[in-house]
């Protein structure tokens, strides 16, 4: 059977995960494990409110997780995250082949180089994508607006 790469973005209870925050994320790449799957990165994303209440909690633990499973055994994951209490909703989506190694280094912290096409081949110059760039570029738009 064919082995393919999801991401997962599951939405944490906040409150258990204030209360013991290792059980409840290791329990994230046990399931993967146990469906003998490899877990490739594992990490908290964001805390925030949520746009509206879930099973009565307001607020919500993002946490992101890639993962490498068998196909035919994306259901067998999906019903334990919905046995799983800490989780109030998760989403997981197949990643294409081609973005595997980019994703995986992004979501571990690491600096990514992305090739540019352009029209010209001697014009090879790389963009590199960090957690810092995008929010530095936004707070310098909205700057710039807030000059003018």
């Amino acid at each position: 059977m064919a082995q393919n790469v999801y991401e997962c973005l599951f939405i944490l209870d906040s409150n258990r995960y204030a209360r013991d925050p290792n059980g409840v994320s290791d329990a994230l790449p046990e399931m993967v494990e146990k469906l003998a799957g490899e877990v490739l990165a594992n990490r908290l994303w964001n805390e925030q409110r949520l746009a509206y209440p879930i099973n009565g909690q307001r607020k919500g633990t993002y946490w992101l997780t890639y993962f490498r499973l068998e196909s035919s055994r994306l259901s067998e994951f999906n019903r334990a995250c919905q046995l799983n209490d800490n989780i109030l909703r998760n989403l997981t989506l197949k990643v294409d082949p081609r973005l595997v190694d980019t994703l995986v280094a992004h979501a571990k912290g690491e600096v990514v180089a992305v090739p540019v096409a352009s029209d010209d081949a001697s014009n090879s110059d790389d963009v590199v994508l960090d957690d810092t760039s995008s929010e530095e570029a936004s707070e310098e738009t909205a700057e710039a607006v807030a000059e003018s």
